[in-house]
């Protein structure tokens, strides 16, 4: 049996990620559930917010805010090794754990490991007030 306690930094889940084109053309739905990594969780008395992060096959252009994941990190994480794969980073959805219509209490398919994901979350912190956050927050 597993619960939302699951969904911590740096672990990997499926989500229906909306991503900022999408959300600007009015969509309010992700179309496929896709894995994304947890950037942070972060404790709030009506329920936690977490922030997300997607992990696509298209390589993003040179001038996003982007990491290709190495293939350690990628077993790591339960993806596909014989895929390239990379996070974006300048770009994430925002959801509340135990109130969203999305988050599922399943176990993680894997985890980052620090080594790879805290020097990325560093980088978004520093950035974080020109990226674009997509709320999820109904």
């Amino acid at each position: 049996m597993s619960s939302y306690d699951d969904i911590q930094t740096a672990t990997v889940i499926r989500y229906p990620y909306l991503w900022a084109r999408q959300a600007r053309k009015g969509e309010t739905e992700g179309r496929k559930d896709r894995s994304v990594a947890v950037g942070v969780r972060l404790a709030r008395r009506d329920g936690d917010l977490v922030l997300f992060f997607p992990i696509t096959t298209k390589q993003p252009e040179q001038a996003r805010f982007a990491a290709e994941i190495p293939a350690i990190e990628k077993r790591r994480a339960g993806l596909d090794a014989d895929l390239r794969l990379w996070i974006i980073l300048d770009e994430f959805n925002t959801d509340i754990v135990g109130r969203s219509f999305y988050i599922e209490p399943e176990p993680p398919i894997g985890r980052f490991s620090k080594a790879f994901f805290l020097p990325l979350l560093r980088e978004f912190i520093a950035r974080r007030k020109s990226l674009t956050e997509i709320s999820r927050i109904r």
